[in-house]
C-alpha cells in the first residue's frame, strides 16, 4: 500500500503544470500547511486560478498551466502573511522555492532607518507626504493586524484622513488599512513588515495660516528624520540641522538632532512654482531617487560640508519624485498584508 501511495503522488506531480517548495527562512527548513495560489495580473486586477497546500516535505503541485495575457503570481499565506512570487511570462514553472518567514506581533529587529516629511502648503491647505523606511534584520516577520506595525500621528486638522501605501521587500506600493487606537492622534498600518526593507508613504492635508505655529509628534524611534519644504516656504524650529538646497527645485532640507519625540515648527511663505529648467533632469528621476537608501548615512557629525547638501538632494529625490500615495479600499485592505 505504501508503494501504491508513493506512485500516486509521483503520477500527481508529475501531471501538475507548477510545482516548487516552500521553505521557511526562520527555521532554514520546509514548511508544511502553507497555502500556495496562482493568480493572473491583469489590466482589470488579480485573477485567482488555482490553489494548493504544501506536504508534509513543503512541496506544493498546482495542476495549471501559467495562464496566457500576462505575468502570474505565486501568493503564498503562512502564520498571517502573505508572501508574493512573480512568475512572468517564459518562466520556469518546476522547482520553484517560495520563502515565507514565522511572524510574530513584536517588532523584534525591525526598525526605522529613515523618515522624511514633506511640507507642502498652499492656498489655505497643507499637504504632508511623510515616508517611513523600515529595516528588518531578523528571520522573522513583524505582524500586528490588531495594533498595527507602522504608528504615526495625524494632526487633528486631518479629520482622521490619510492615505497610506504600503511597499513589501521587492514589491510594488499598494493601499494599506489603517488601525485607529485609543489616542486620537495615534494610528497604526496594517502591514506586515517582514525581512528587508519596508516602506510606507502617508499623505494628508491639514489646515495652513502662514505663520502659525505647527506640531507633529513621532512614535517611532528614528535615527534620521528630515523635514523638507519647497521653494517659497520658510520653515523654522528648534533642535533643526540646516542641510542645503536642493538645487533644481530648491526645496530646503533640515535634519532634526538625536531621536526627538516631537517637533515644533513654523512655515511662512507658500509653495513656488519649479524653475523653469526643472524639467531637463527629469528624464533620469528614475535612477537618481532610490539611491538615498544606499547612501544615506546615519551620522551627520564628523562629516566634510558637501555631504550635508549631497544628503539633502537625494533626500528631495526620494520624497518628491518617487512618492506614490493611493486612496484604500475594502478590496485593497485584503491585499495591502502582502
Amino acid at each position: 500500500m505504501k508503494s501504491v501511495a508513493l506512485f500516486l503522488l509521483s503520477a500527481a506531480a508529475a501531471m501538475a503544470a507548477i510545482t516548487g517548495t516552500v521553505i521557511n527562512r526562520s527555521t532554514g527548513k520546509p514548511q508544511p500547511g502553507a497555502t500556495v495560489v496562482l493568480n493572473l495580473l491583469a489590466q482589470q486586477g488579480i485573477t485567482m486560478i488555482d490553489q494548493a497546500k504544501s506536504d508534509a516535505q513543503g512541496n506544493f503541485a498546482i495542476n495549471q498551466d501559467l495562464p496566457p495575457g500576462g505575468p502570474s503570481l505565486l501568493r503564498t499565506a503562512f502564520d498571517g502573511v502573505t508572501y508574493n512570487h512573480m512568475l512572468p511570462p517564459g518562466s520556469a514553472t518546476s522547482g520553484i522555492t517560495v520563502d515565507v518567514y514565522n511572524s510574530s506581533s513584536n517588532p523584534g529587529a525591525a526598525k526605522v532607518s529613515k523618515h522624511m516629511l514633506l511640507f507642502e502648503p498652499s492656498n489655505g491647505q497643507m499637504v504632508v507626504n511623510e515616508t517611513y523606511l523600515y529595516v528588518n534584520n531578523g528571520a522573522t516577520a513583524w505582524n500586528d493586524s490588531d495594533h498595527g506595525t507602522l504608528h504615526f500621528y495625524l494632526p487633528p486638522g486631518a479629520n482622521g484622513k490619510v492615505q497610506v501605501n504600503g511597499t513589501a521587500p521587492g514589491g510594488m506600493p499598494i493601499p494599506a488599512a489603517v488601525v485607529k487606537s485609543s489616542k486620537p492622534d495615534n494610528f497604526g498600518v496594517d502591514f506586515p513588515v517582514k525581512p528587508g526593507e519596508t516602506r510606507f508613504d502617508l499623505t494628508y492635508t491639514t489646515p495652513y495660516n502662514s505663520g502659525d505655529e505647527y506640531t507633529g509628534k513621532i512614535f517611532t524611534k528614528d535615527d534620521n528624520t528630515y523635514l523638507i519644504a519647497p521653494n517659497g516656504v520658510t520653515l523654522t524650529g528648534d533642535h533643526l540641522s540646516d542641510m542645503g538646497v536642493e538645487p533644481r527645485t530648491q526645496a530646503h532640507i533640515w535634519g532634526m538632532q538625536g531621536s526627538a519625540a516631537g517637533y515644533k515648527i513654523k512655515l511662512t511663505g507658500a509653495e513656488a512654482a519649479e524653475p523653469a529648467d526643472s524639467d531637463a533632469g527629469a528624464g533620469d528621476s528614475s535612477d537618481n531617487g532610490p539611491q538615498i537608501e544606499q547612501i544615506m548615512p546615519r551620522l551627520y557629525s564628523k562629516v566634510v560640508l558637501i555631504l550635508p547638501l549631497a544628503l539633502g538632494i537625494l533626500a528631495v529625490g526620494f520624497a518628491i519624485l518617487y512618492r506614490s500615495p493611493g486612496v484604500p479600499s475594502k478590496e485593497s485592505n485584503e491585499r495591502s498584508r502582502g
